[in-house]
């Protein structure tokens, strides 16, 4: 493997159908960028037999604020937060890497993405797309990268991230999902800053377009909402760039955070199409991973009873799950096991209020086995 730097292979859980099981792995991925040598903190979920796979690379949004919390937020990142959506996809026979971009995470060479003042968001997209374009042209030549079949997808910022690579002539790239896409929804939500630059930034990258785009957004998305959805899409539409745009039912208080927090289920219904047209595989060809079968917390509330399940559902084994005296809960996730108990122990001592928590799950096992 080419890749340098694997921190750790995560998982190698059997299936329920015959062609063999999901690896996952967290790594360090080596790129270069204006002729800078830096590496992004990556996580891959593919097919753990022989032979080359569609590629799909997701790249992620922006947390909100300013200053030392917004610094604070981006290094907190992670990429196994898209875990569920590179899940779904793998399941159907691709390669997914999600991509940590300069300054997130434990990505190195420090934030490039600044929209300055005057929400300038063409330049910030453009300084984002390299990220993703320096991690494809790394992973292109790994023995189980399809190199000529990579799909893009991209939430929130990183929806405005691969329109601008998809504007760009990348060897490979064959389509991108625009999932939730923008940038700086900071004064109220649905008022993101300078709403027209936004469209206008989204007029441009379509009228140098290259590939076909499929554009999801929640009907609740309280960033980017339907209307302002639309007038992005139209923007995008008129300089002839092959595009749909679905809108997704509501998904809890605020839909924008669909693709990390929903079921794929709820959503993959609208890819699948997309996939297809691009002659791309849409059907499961791997069963869900088998996990531990670990009882639910004795005494938790439905809440957490629910949240126990999708934290079983997680393919990462970096992470843990704390519950209350009185049956609440906290999950943590980290980039190891060790580092995920920290804040599943102090979520849970806020979800229950100050009550006393205690660690009931590392990884996919009970705490102390």
């Amino acid at each position: 493997m080419r890749l340098v730097a694997l921190l750790l292979i995560l998982f190698t859980a059997s299936a329920r159908a015959g062609d063999g099981p999901l690896t996952s792995a967290h790594m360090m991925l080596p790129v270069a960028i204006s002729g800078n040598k830096v590496s992004l903190e990556s996580f891959v979920v593919r097919p753990d037999r022989p032979g080359k796979f569609p590629l799909v690379v997701i790249t992620h949004g922006m947390p909100h604020g300013s200053g030392e919390e917004f610094f604070t937020a981006i290094l907190n990142r992670s990429p196994v937060d898209y875990s569920n959506a590179a899940v779904a996809f793998a399941q159907r026979g691709y390669a997914v890497v999600s991509i940590m971009r300069r300054g997130y995470g434990r990505s190195g060479g420090g934030f490039s993405e600044s929209a300055r003042q005057t929400c300038d968001y063409l330049p910030a997209a453009r300084a984002a797309s390299e990220d993703v374009v320096a991690a494809l042209a790394s992973l292109r030549n790994e023995p189980w990268v399809d190199a000529e079949h990579v799909v893009l997808l991209g939430h929130s910022v990183g929806g405005l991230t691969v329109l601008a690579v998809a504007a760009q002539d990348i060897p490979g790239v064959v389509g991108a999902v625009n999932f939730d896409g923008g940038r700086s929804s900071f004064s109220a939500p649905n008022q993101p800053c300078a709403p027209d630059n936004l469209v206008d930034t989204v007029a441009a990258l379509g009228r140098t377009a290259r590939v076909p785009v499929l554009w999801l957004y929640a009907e609740n998305d309280q960033f980017y909402g339907p209307d302002l959805a639309r007038r992005m899409f139209a923007a995008y539409s008129a300089g002839g760039a092959t595009v749909q745009l679905h809108v997704l039912p509501p998904f809890e208080p605020n839909g924008h955070n669909t693709v990390m927090l929903a079921p794929a289920d709820t959503w993959f219904p609208s890819v699948d199409p997309f996939l297809e047209k691009l002659g791309l595989p849409t059907k499961t060809v791997i069963g869900p991973p088998l996990f531990a079968e670990l009882p639910i917390p004795p005494g938790a509330v439905a809440a957490c009873q629910e949240a126990f399940a999708g934290y079983l559902a997680n393919p990462d084994v970096a992470k843990a799950f704390a519950v209350s005296t009185r049956g609440h809960c906290g999950t943590g996730f980290g980039r190891t096991a060790l580092e995920a108990r920290e804040p599943a122990l102090m979520k849970c001592k806020i979800n229950s209020r100050g009550e006393d928590c205690r660690l009931y799950s590392v990884g996919q096992k009970l705490a102390g086995d």
